[in-house]
């Protein structure tokens, strides 16, 4: 009896437990965790990332502290990071099944957590079933899915940069071609393809869909030549439109094609939720206080209501931000400090909490997407580079896994950060806390705070209080006067950092110690 009434406690403590979690999570920010599968976690032993080693890794980002994932494609493809589809109903053998992806998804939404998968529909390659079936045949019923140039439908129109084959890093070379993205059927086959991950079984409750989606290289005149052009009013928002008839709270993020991009246009005529903020991450690359304030006042100030940026400091297509900060621990925290405080939505690409690092090659091993591999390698699950899960799916196949940037007791790993208090990953943890225990952290309005001191940069998020950050960007002390003229209360309350802070008046006074991150409620 005793037995039974303390499994019944524990029960309802558990229950109670999880029922406050649930609700707290509600109330918090999103935070998106930008995965790279096949890199993650191997759950069946053959070296390649899969969708079961995602859902096995769940309590780990959870434990970091992340709401959301965010998938790169599913599909079939020949190419290791599935751009380029061969089926896009299918899901790639390499990870799973599609039943093992409506278990993730499930498991996801079962925990509060939000999944969103990157699609791309403009390209397709010799292997899929448009281009098998309608070169050379131009009565075939896809006949209209892919833009050819010529009646008998033996000349596609090449991709982007003109290319009309992609070699792949372990010697596969494909034809690829433009999906004429003006066929009527073309539009009816995406319109499936993306309903189909929004509700698999159609039965109105979304537990088993996406809550949104990525589009890759979304952009109104595709590769800006001219044929398929207006492509935000003729092919996206009818898409959009049609889908969030179906589920209203889908959010969906453009990748500008071109990285300059505010993305304006992408809310005013593309319809989309959000776009990337890359301007803002070239910024903070930087470590320019003037530069990170005038791209943060127009990334963060000057967008229409309900629309949101991405915020973020690396991803899948440019060198870790732990290369661009030379690997200086103090250099990478403050990246990590603007990527969750500054503002917009924060997205996190998988290993950017333990400082993994890697450039792309520039063409060193060719035309070939080998290239990209030094940013996209193995999730660093052991101090060793070596256990179960280790996702080194490219080891042994070229100077690319020669070069690895995957090192032995080098500090960078989650086995050797987890029990480091000083450790990046600890620092990432703690920072995703701040974030989210501060509605102004999580939604308040960005504003440049101005200083005196051209090493130290300053900016505040109003909301219902007032919270300024102080960020030293040199490797010495710093001290700085802060205008806080614009903020009428001035009660303080540290939130961060060894320093408290002066109020004079119209001033607050700070010491800053070597690369030092300082926070203050005012009230």
């Amino acid at each position: 009896m005793m037995k039974f009434l303390k499994r019944f406690a524990c029960c309802s403590i558990f229950l109670i437990l999880f029922s406050f979690a649930k609700a707290q999570n509600s109330s918090k920010g999103e935070i998106i965790y930008h995965l790279f599968q096949r890199s993650f976690y191997d759950s069946n032993g053959d070296g390649i990332g899969d969708l079961n080693g995602i859902r096995q890794k769940l309590d780990y980002l959870q434990e970091l502290g992340v709401t959301s994932i965010l998938l790169l494609p599913l599909y079939e493809s020949v190419y290791y990071h599935n751009y380029f589809a061969v089926d896009f109903g299918k899901i790639d053998p390499e990870f799973g099944t599609m039943q093992d992806y409506i278990n993730l998804v499930k498991e996801i939404h079962r925990r509060g957590m939000k999944i969103y998968m990157d699609m791309e529909m403009q390209y397709v390659t010799e292997d899929q079933l448009w281009w098998k079936d309608s070169y050379g045949n131009p009565k075939s019923k896809y006949s209209s899915y892919i833009l050819y140039n010529d009646s008998a439908n033996t000349k596609p129109e090449s991709i982007i940069f003109g290319l009309t084959e992609l070699p792949a890093y372990d010697g596969t070379k494909k034809r690829v071609a433009t999906a004429n993205l003006y066929s009527k059927d073309l539009q009816e086959y995406t319109f499936g393809i993306f309903e189909y991950f929004v509700d698999p079984n159609k039965d109105g409750k979304f537990d088993d869909g996406v809550d949104g989606f990525r589009l890759d290289h979304m952009i109104d005149d595709l590769d800006f030549k001219g044929r398929l052009i207006n492509l935000f009013e003729k092919f996206w928002t009818p898409l959009f439109t049609r889908l969030k008839q179906i589920n209203p709270k889908l959010k969906n993020v453009a990748e500008q094609t071109t990285w300059f991009s505010y993305g304006d246009e992408y809310f005013k005529k593309g319809n989309v939720d959000r776009v990337f903020a890359f301007q803002l991450q070239a910024a903070i690359a930087s470590f320019d206080k003037n530069k990170i304030a005038a791209v943060a006042d127009t990334t963060l100030n000057m967008i229409p209501e309900n629309k949101q940026q991405v915020v973020f400091i690396e991803n899948h297509d440019m060198q870790r931000f732990a290369s661009a900060a030379n690997k200086d621990l103090g250099k990478e925290k403050i990246g990590a400090a603007l990527n969750l405080l500054i503002g917009g939505v924060p997205a996190i690409y998988y290993g950017q909490e333990l400082g993994m690092f890697g450039k792309g090659a520039n063409g060193k091993y060719g035309l070939t997407d080998a290239n990209d591999i030094p940013m996209r390698e193995a999730f660093e699950w052991y101090k060793t580079e070596e256990g179960k899960g280790m996702a080194i799916w490219y080891k042994n196949t070229g100077p690319w896994w020669d070069n690895t940037n995957l090192k032995p007791d080098d500090g960078i790993s989650l086995e050797e950060e987890r029990n480091d208090p000083n450790s990046l990953f600890n620092f990432y943890k703690k920072m995703i806390r701040l974030h989210q225990s501060h509605s102004e952290l999580i939604n308040g309005k960005y504003e440049t705070l101005t200083n005196n001191n051209e090493r130290v940069f300053s900016f505040s998020r109003i909301g219902k209080t007032t919270i300024c950050v102080a960020i030293n960007f040199s490797d010495q002390i710093q001290q700085a006067a802060i205008d806080i003229s614009g903020i009428n209360s001035k009660k303080q309350n540290k939130l961060w950092g060894k320093e408290k802070g002066k109020i004079s008046g119209s001033s607050l006074s700070v010491g800053l110690p070597a690369y030092g991150i300082e926070v203050w409620q005012i009230y």
